[in-house]
């Protein structure tokens, strides 16, 4: 069955929660009134000024990376998912309550040298209706443009989400396939419009880990299993009805994507993919990336290496080099040490050309001083990310050399 595998597929969205259950092997994210707008004096009480040198962010001509179109130079995303703070919040559970916090965690990105943050919307958070969208919810996503902006803070806008399932409005379960897809293209029309003039948008995710059920028996739930009390995978369809699977990603890529381009030609589009999405035997997503990468600008994979097992996840990115380039979204020392971690972006650079690791809002000082595990991993991880992206490495690792195959 499908779902069995999906459970052991997990992310670090519920660490700080979690965390107590990964052994030392281990070692190596989200309903709120409206609150108004910043007047003009609380939209300029950031220290500094606004990055007045903001270029809008390309692929390169050769396809391999990507460039700011203004100048052509090289521009490599080095940065964080933002997907809750370190008391497990999503973003939307305080961006219109606690704005402090937001504007807190931006400067610290920024100071530990990040210059792209991933941002994950609920799609229930945005959408009042399968038409009409939430317009106190774009305000907000305006002022975080603005701190992104001032920040220097390139967005990873990532939408669709329903890791909350009680954020999840009954009305959108209950809509045939082609009425949810285009619900989530008009989400997705709505975003775009609010952004199609802001450089500071490096992209448009479309949706976090879609899946394409297989098998010939209709499925009960858009959910993936839960992870806790979050829902990281979604079901694109409920049934496959003998189509097949990645023609059925394709078709749903291209239909959200015409929802944004009807809006927005500028901003670069791609969709967060599981490890388990390349065409090979076993567990598979249906997003094969030889055939959706036509219908995307970049592909965008999460990858957590595993302890002695960094050639297997050096084989996997590799699988999704397809002539895009290609940026690890999601990373952390998860499953393995922080050393080989560190090995493993360093050597990833042969196939990747971008990194989006994990920020929680805690600074390194503050898990420094924690006393527990998850808090002293992420430490370490906090250290690794300040060396800047790998491409700026020098060539010898500065790890210790560590057993298993990472020759």
């Amino acid at each position: 069955m499908l779902e069995t595998p999906l459970v052991k597929h997990r992310r670090p969205f519920a660490l700080p929660k979690a965390w107590a259950q990964i052994t030392v092997l281990a070692i190596g994210i989200f309903s709120s009134d409206w609150a108004p707008e910043a007047s003009g004096e609380q939209a300029n009480s950031l220290p500094g000024q606004p990055n007045s040198r903001l270029s809008w962010i390309g692929v390169n001509s050769s396809g391999t990376g990507f460039i700011k179109l203004e100048t052509g130079e090289t521009f490599t995303p080095w940065g964080f998912n933002y997907d809750h703070d370190e008391n497990g919040r999503l973003i939307e559970d305080y961006w219109l309550t606690a704005w402090e916090k937001v504007v807190e965690d931006f400067q610290e990105m920024q100071a530990l040298g990040a210059n792209v943050v991933r941002i994950h919307l609920q799609f229930g958070k945005f959408m009042e209706t399968p038409h009409k969208p939430r317009q106190p919810q774009l305000r907000q996503l305006r002022r975080l443009l603005r701190l992104a902006a001032h920040t220097g803070l390139y967005l990873n806008l990532t939408g669709l989400g329903c890791y909350h399932r009680k954020d999840v409005p009954e009305w959108y379960d209950r809509l045939s396939e082609e009425e949810r897809w285009q619900a989530q293209a008009n989400f997705w029309r709505a975003v775009a419009e609010t952004c199609t003039d802001q450089p500071i948008v490096f992209c448009y995710n479309l949706m976090n880990e879609p899946v394409v059920p297989g098998g010939d028996t209709p499925r009960t739930d858009w959910l993936g299993p839960p992870f806790g009390d979050k829902h990281f995978v979604q079901f694109i369809t409920l049934d496959r009805a003998g189509r097949d699977r990645p023609e059925i990603a394709r078709s749903w890529i291209r239909t959200l994507t015409e929802g944004i381009r009807q809006v927005d030609q500028r901003h670069l589009i791609t969709v967060g993919l599981v490890p388990w999405s390349l065409d090979r035997p076993g567990l598979t997503s249906g997003f094969v990336p030889e055939i959706i990468a036509s219908e995307l600008d970049f592909l965008a994979v999460h990858i957590f290496p595993e302890q002695n097992k960094l050639n297997e996840a050096l084989e996997t990115l590799a699988g999704f080099r397809v002539g895009k380039p290609v940026v690890i979204e999601e990373i952390f020392p998860l499953k393995c040490s922080c050393q080989q971690l560190e090995e493993f972006l360093k050597r990833s650079v042969s196939y990747a050309s971008g990194w989006i690791g994990f920020y929680w809002g805690k600074t390194p000082e503050q898990c420094r001083q924690s006393p527990t595990v998850a808090d002293q991993i992420t430490f370490q991880w906090l250290q690794l990310f300040q060396k800047g992206p790998p491409t700026a490495w020098p060539t010898q690792c500065s790890c210790p050399s560590q057993h298993g195959d990472l020759e």
